[in-house]
């Protein structure tokens, strides 16, 4: 849109640019009125508003306890907060070396199986039990098969029956 431009006191043209035209628009002027009763109105309501701002704005004894109690509710919210926060970092310490020794352990135990594994011959026991302690292999008439199909082992609590 162009600028205004005004002639005279009652006609306000202003042109504008429409594609490749320049056209002008033509207004009329509205002669100021006295003032009415919707002025007068917007006045008491602008006075009104106004005063009613100045008290928004006075801060009185309630206003001021209410605003110091939030900020001590703030003050608590956040201490609390940063204590939990570093009693959390704490633990998660604390977790993290248990961890550390417990795998430390579990090395330390495997190690300790193993060593406990390769150090028993088999074959040395073996000898001691049929030399020095006279054990001999169970011939297959001694061998009574069982089929339990409820778990892995048996348990014997009275003798095995046969058939």
């Amino acid at each position: 849109m162009g600028r205004p431009q005004q002639r005279g006191n009652s006609y306000q043209t202003r042109t504008y640019i429409d594609g490749n035209t320049v056209r002008r628009v033509q207004y009329t002027a509205v002669p100021e009125e006295q003032p009415s009763r919707q002025k007068q109105q917007r006045r008491r309501t602008n006075t009104s508003t106004r005063k009613n701002r100045e008290r928004a704005l006075q801060m009185n004894l309630g206003y001021v306890g209410f605003l110091t109690a939030a900020a001590v509710a703030s003050l608590f919210v956040c201490v609390n907060y940063l204590q939990v926060q570093s009693e959390n970092t704490t633990l998660r310490n604390q977790i993290t070396t248990l961890e550390s020794n417990y795998s430390d352990l579990k090395l330390e135990n495997d190690e300790n199986y193993a060593k406990a594994l390769s150090s028993v011959d088999l074959e040395y026991v073996r000898d001691v039990a049929i030399n020095q302690l006279g054990m001999v292999y169970a011939s297959t008439s001694q061998v009574v098969t069982y089929d339990d199909q409820k778990g892995d082992f048996v348990r014997q609590y009275e003798d095995v029956p046969t058939e």
